[in-house]
């Protein structure tokens, strides 16, 4: 166990309840994360025909729960943490497609162990989901990833609920998933003027489930995206960059998991060339006594392997 002369104490900054005089802690955002994927899974099962049964969808989810739990006890880690786990499985489920379900177990196993075993000075090398749907497609003929074409009144509730996502998280990484959006759009804007295309292709490509979740749920995970500000836009730019090559000169589908994972390996070089603040899942504030530094400890363990 670390002491305070080696880390700085810090803990959770806290929220106080004034009717009953006690501090709560701040407001995890991957909850609301949880809660907007749950909510389109459901209703694209319900509604939308998406191609995945709620028996996959459970299998998926207990999976991802049951490796997450074994890997903090291997880990040692000192309490179980589900958020990431269930946000990990809920993007498989409305992404990854199989007919096998030993294969929908497999990338969810490979999905939730790589937070554990693909590190590199504390933060995730690769997205957990994007990492093994990936490994999947490169192993198996069986498998794909769904289009995500949901429909126009799906895909822009899909929209607002991921633009609440980002003043849920207060921006703490919305600039990589601006600037991502930014450069995305204006290579496959630009292509088609370019080739004098008409303007309702670029625009049809870009209104897709799998981009919102691409661009919400992954290129911006904080865990695995540089450390500054700047690195994270030259990363967003790497990413799009490479995306559409992938998919409009290489003319090969997925074109953003395979751009992802290739430039989610120069991370460690930005982080180096452009170095910042790594992120923590809550602001960190100074505690206010001595007698919670057992626990601030524990904390950190917590969040470096989360």
């Amino acid at each position: 166990m670390t002491t305070d002369s080696t880390y700085p104490s810090l803990v959770p900054s806290p929220r106080f309840d004034r009717a009953r005089g006690v501090r709560l802690p701040a407001f995890d955002p991957r909850l609301y994360q949880i809660g907007s994927l749950s909510l389109l899974l459901i209703y694209g099962m319900s509604h939308l025909g998406f191609d995945v049964r709620l028996p996959q969808a459970a299998i998926t989810i207990v999976t991802a729960l049951t490796t997450q739990w074994i890997c903090s006890q291997f880990w040692r880690l000192p309490l179980f943490d589900p958020k990431s786990a269930m946000i990990s499985a809920l993007s498989l489920c409305l992404l990854f497609r199989s007919r096998s379900i030993t294969l929908v177990v497999l990338v969810t196993i490979i999905t939730i162990a790589s937070k554990f075993v693909l590190r590199w000075r504390g933060k995730h090398i690769f997205n957990p989901t994007n990492f093994g749907i990936v490994v999947m497609m490169i192993l198996f003929d069986g498998v794909w990833v769904s289009p995500g074409q949901w429909g126009n009144v799906a895909f822009f509730a899909f929209l607002i609920a991921c633009a609440g996502g980002l003043v849920v998280n207060r921006a703490a990484r919305s600039d990589v998933t601006y600037a991502f959006a930014f450069f995305y759009a204006a290579l496959l804007i630009g292509r088609s003027l370019y080739l004098h295309e008409p303007l309702t292709i670029p625009f049809h490509r870009l209104e897709s489930g799998a981009l919102l979740l691409f661009t919400f749920f992954m290129i911006s995970d904080p865990r695995t995206t540089p450390s500054s500000r700047p690195g994270r836009i030259l990363f967003a730019a790497l990413v799009a960059t490479g995306a559409a090559y992938i998919q409009l000169r290489l003319f090969r589908t997925n074109g953003l998991l395979w751009s992802l994972v290739l430039f989610s390996m120069s991370v460690p070089l930005i982080d180096w060339l452009l170095p910042g603040h790594k992120y923590e899942w809550s602001p960190l504030r100074r505690p206010l006594s001595r007698s919670l530094s057992h626990s601030v400890n524990t904390t950190k363990f917590i969040k470096e392997m989360s």
